[in-house]
């Protein structure tokens, strides 16, 4: 790859924000070796990262018409259900104003009445329940240090499941680690009717419950993620081999 130089950085109570790029891709970077988001400029509805697209396999079991997505980055989420369906309403909330204005003026953040950008803690958004149910919402909340493990409390989980229709579906972007944390997955089940979980090649754990138990086959799935995989422009076969029941 080619020496990424840096664009532009700042620094807010939290940290620094680093905006790096080369000819191709563009990079947020909350510190030293640290890598949050990352664009490729000519397609960036292509995720780039592994967890980003285990993450929308979610897309398999329902077709939202609202979302939540709690930790902003680069918004690489928002570009990909862009790609899915441009009429899905998507609501953002980042802790840090610094992300929020970082993505808008360097990562092609698609602006539009159908998205929300809300400047606030995500566990204080969800305590307040002061928006419509929504379909999927979508944890993925990270520090220079790793995952916030405020995402992993009883409280954030119970709250996200208040947030969501029946149907609903709670996505979380983990490390491998939590594969083994059987305190999560119990507070899951207490919420959820199935859970499900996938290990990407970039040592993150997914975890997507839902609110229904789906009964799909395997060939099924295969099936449903080739026309997926077509409709994001990305082949999801990875992330579908390493999919399954968590128990």
């Amino acid at each position: 790859m080619t020496e990424l130089y840096t664009l532009h950085r700042t620094d807010d109570e939290i940290g620094p924000l680093i905006v790096l790029e080369n000819k191709e891709i563009r990079m947020l970077s909350f510190g030293d070796n640290d890598e949050q988001s990352k664009l490729l400029k000519a397609t960036p509805h292509i995720p780039q990262h592994t967890y980003l697209q285990a993450m929308l396999l979610v897309l398999l079991f329902i077709k939202p018409k609202r979302v939540i997505i709690l930790g902003l980055g680069g918004g690489g989420l928002i570009h990909a259900l862009r790609q899915f369906d441009t009429g899905i309403k998507v609501t953002a909330v980042e802790l840090r104003a610094s992300v929020i204005e970082i993505a808008k003026r360097f990562f092609q953040l698609p602006i539009g009445k159908k998205l929300s950008l809300v400047h606030q803690d995500a566990a204080h958004f969800l305590e307040e329940k002061d928006h419509k149910k929504a379909d999927v919402i979508f944890a993925d909340i990270y520090g220079a240090d790793g995952v916030d493990e405020s995402q992993l409390s009883d409280s954030f989980i119970s709250n996200a499941s208040m947030m969501l229709k029946s149907d609903g579906y709670l996505v979380l972007n983990c490390w491998k680690e939590h594969s083994q944390n059987r305190e999560l997955l119990s507070l899951l089940q207490a919420h959820f009717a199935e859970v499900r979980a996938c290990l990407t090649g970039g040592g993150n754990w997914v975890v997507i419950a839902g609110k229904v138990t789906r009964d799909i086959s395997a060939s099924a799935l295969k099936t449903n993620a080739q026309q997926l995989s077509q409709k994001l422009d990305f082949q999801l076969g990875r992330s579908l081999t390493r999919f399954d029941i968590w128990q």
